[in-house]
């Protein structure tokens, strides 16, 4: 398709490529300028209509968005800033340098510039920052037929009408009501009376990753945001919790594979972005496996004297390192959905010592047979792996589960006790339970 509209353009055929893009939907046109190379973005989205070109520009991720933002002229630019809802205008704002988004909220409308610095003085991930100010906002003293009037005059301006919002005095927010209820009450009665008292509302400093968790929880599309003093400040849409779903997600595997999360998608990230995201966490891991080193050095003399037990250093670290992992992906994605807290840690580590004693003991016979029949080594040396490999499964899992636990306890992303910091930890503990049990068992 790129191909075909590169054509278009320089062949100057407008006509056609205008009847392309009638037919096509604001989420096609926003996925093909995300994914064009070679064509020209800016000359592509001018010839979108307006009120499309808001819809397919409200698609868009955020660093596509800015990008091109910053192809459009001044007048485009602001244009497109006053039509877009303010939260995603925000997003978009929030990664373009401050001389020009001042620039362009100088030229807005007033009401737009008064939104946008609202949601900007938020902190980031709260929220404040993830929320949407236009919404419907109805009085408790007015009447079904005054709120169902209002509704009609607001609807333009407004993210969404399924759901609105009662406020009393000072806007302190005392209730919801649905549109539905709203058309089938009696239009003379107050609006405080039919109004939804029992709901749920998060504060403009919640952490957004919380708010996810509530509008799943209680299987919600629209929850009202207050400030310090129950005031209604604005609302979360679901679309706005599935943003945050995803980027929660893309967060916690990048953490997970030690990799410093960065915003831009994989494919608008370049060489240089991607080397400072994953080389601190390799060179962090480089030096901390040194010590695995030093333990081997340390037991030379050991080894000299069996030196068949080389051979299985790789496989129990290996074995050690992915029952570690196992269990900690398992328990930071049961902290993530808040199927566990910190007061369970017993009851967790309960439950992972007993599942690493029967895949010990499962995979202790099955490398104790391989290593008679296959590897032939005698009986002895078999007892000492096998023995090492039950105790470093015990270890790896408890350590596993446990470490996840303790970093969110103390403030820390789960996600970063993950696979890759556990196995280092795992490693230099299966190489002195190794060098211990040999010392034990084969008496050197």
């Amino acid at each position: 398709m790129e191909e075909r509209i590169i054509e278009l353009i320089e062949n100057k055929e407008f006509i056609e490529l205008k009847k392309i893009i009638n037919k096509t939907s604001a989420q096609d046109l926003a996925e093909w300028i995300s994914d064009f190379k070679h064509c020209d973005t800016a000359k592509f989205f001018r010839l979108i209509g307006k009120d499309k070109a808001v819809d397919v520009f409200g698609e868009l991720d955020v660093t596509t968005a800015t990008e091109l933002l910053n192809k459009l002229s001044d007048v485009e630019a602001v244009s497109l800033i006053d039509e877009l809802p303010a939260d995603d205008a925000t997003d978009v704002l929030e990664e373009m340098p401050a001389s020009i988004v001042d620039k362009i909220l100088k030229n807005c409308s007033e009401e737009t510039r008064k939104d946008i610095n609202k949601l900007l003085k938020y902190e980031e991930d709260s929220a404040g920052s993830i929320m949407t100010v236009e919404y419907v906002e109805l009085k408790e003293n007015i009447t079904i037929e005054e709120a169902i009037k209002q509704i009609k005059e607001e609807r333009e301006d407004s993210e969404t009408i399924d759901s609105c919002f009662v406020v009393g005095k000072k806007r302190v927010l005392s209730g919801v009501i649905t549109l539905r209820h709203l058309l089938f009450a009696d239009k003379n009665i107050m609006v405080s009376d039919v109004c939804d008292r029992e709901f749920q509302y998060v504060h403009t400093n919640t952490d957004q990753e919380e708010v996810a968790g509530i509008f799943q929880k209680y299987d919600i599309n629209i929850m009202p945001v207050v400030d310090s003093e129950k005031r209604l400040v604005g609302i979360i849409t679901i679309d706005d919790v599935i943003d945050v779903i995803e980027s929660e997600a893309t967060e916690d595997i990048k953490k997970m594979a030690a990799i410093i999360p960065v915003d831009k998608p994989y494919d608008k990230t370049g060489v240089l972005e991607t080397f400072k995201a994953r080389i601190p966490w390799l060179l962090l891991l480089m030096i901390s496996a040194t010590f695995t080193g030093k333990i081997i050095q340390s037991f030379e003399d050991e080894l000299a004297a069996y030196t068949v037990l080389t051979a299985f250093i790789p496989m129990l670290m290996d074995t050690g390192g992915n029952a570690g992992g196992q269990a900690s992906v398992s328990v930071i994605r049961a902290l993530s959905l808040n199927d566990i807290e910190f007061k369970d840690i017993f009851k967790v580590v309960f439950k992972e010592f007993r599942v690493a004693l029967i895949c010990s003991v499962v995979l202790a016979i099955c490398n104790f047979v391989k290593m008679i029949t296959i590897d032939g080594v005698s009986t002895v040396i078999a007892l000492t792996v096998c023995a090492t490999l039950m105790v470093t499964i015990v270890i790896a899992k408890s350590i596993g589960c446990t470490l996840p636990m303790i970093a969110k306890k103390i403030g820390f992303d789960p996600a970063v006790m993950a696979s890759p910091f556990i196995t280092t930890i795992v490693d230099a503990c299966s190489l002195l339970v190794y060098f211990s049990i040999a010392k034990v068992i084969l008496g050197i």
